[in-house]
């Protein structure tokens, strides 16, 4: 058993994966298949034998080519495992909106949700104080808390 890598045409990963799981079906030497996030055009199979992947795979709509050897774990386990990054985001820093319709604008973070990776914003160039919420991985951070506080004092004398 081996885990085997077919190509695809970009952007068409999921319309395969389900060709692939209904033709799957048909055959017993196939035991898993995997999109890995972050990795586009390519679809990862674990099956029996290269053979049974041939099979399901032929015929299908933007499968590009499979490639003959399988690859071990260890080459894709950073694609599958998620491994938590430490947040370094606290209340009262200001950060920079990277994603999203503010993106490129500067925000003081109000609130910190660890559990739903979430964070909640005030733009600094708002005229009124909107709460706004984002994802932790939609902002990067600009000023830490003390770093801004000291900032606002030098601008107002």
């Amino acid at each position: 058993m081996g885990l085997y890598v077919i190509r695809t045409a970009i952007g068409r990963e999921s319309q395969v994966i389900d060709f692939i799981a209904s033709n799957a079906k048909k055959i017993k030497g196939i035991r898993s298949v995997l999109f890995p996030h972050g990795m586009t055009g390519y679809i990862i199979i674990e099956a029996d034998a290269v053979d049974y992947i041939k099979q399901v795979a032929a015929g299908i709509p933007y499968v590009r080519g499979i490639l003959r050897t399988p690859t071990s774990y260890d080459k894709i386990e950073h694609l599958i495992e998620f491994k938590p990054e430490t947040i370094d985001i606290h209340k009262g820093d200001v950060v920079t909106i990277i994603s999203g319709p503010f993106r490129g604008e500067k925000a003081k973070v109000t609130r910190v949700d660890l559990q739903k990776q979430q964070v909640v914003l005030e733009l600094l160039q708002a005229a009124v104080p909107i709460p706004i919420t984002l994802g932790l991985d939609s902002v990067k951070l600009a000023e830490r808390g003390a770093e801004a506080a000291e900032e606002k004092k030098e601008e107002s004398e």
